[in-house]
């Protein structure tokens, strides 16, 4: 989960707890994402596009760039809402794109269907 607003990761984790199996790691920052990721191995990512340092769009862009992560879902959850930034997105790798404020249900069923695929088929 990769939010720089504290608030905001502790609200979409708590929306993921009845994910089976699940644990959680959080990152602050686009560089915090960059250096975990690079790391550590993760079924999924969910993503800001808005932070201070790195932004979302640069995230994606450096993990689309590693084989070792390029086939990782990324769900991006953010508050841009204009058709630029969905399409800027899909388009530098997210594989789903949600909106702030977002439906805990929503949430919870875009992330149970992407690690509910194949790597690569979402």
């Amino acid at each position: 989960m990769v939010d720089d607003s504290k608030v905001m990761r502790e609200m979409i984790i708590a929306c993921l707890r009845p994910v089976a199996g699940a644990t959680f790691t959080h990152a602050a920052s686009g560089l915090e994402a960059i250096e975990k990721l690079s790391r550590i191995k993760f079924d999924l990512a969910v993503l800001d596009l808005n932070m201070p340092d790195i932004g979302g769009l640069e995230v994606l862009e450096f993990v689309r760039g590693q084989d070792k992560l390029r086939a990782l879902p990324i769900l991006v959850v953010t508050s841009r809402s204009d058709e630029v930034s969905q399409a800027k997105a899909l388009g530098a790798g997210a594989t789903r794109f949600m909106t702030k404020p977002f439906d805990a249900r929503a949430i919870l069923s875009e992330v149970s269907g992407l690690l509910a695929s194949p790597p690569g088929a979402a």
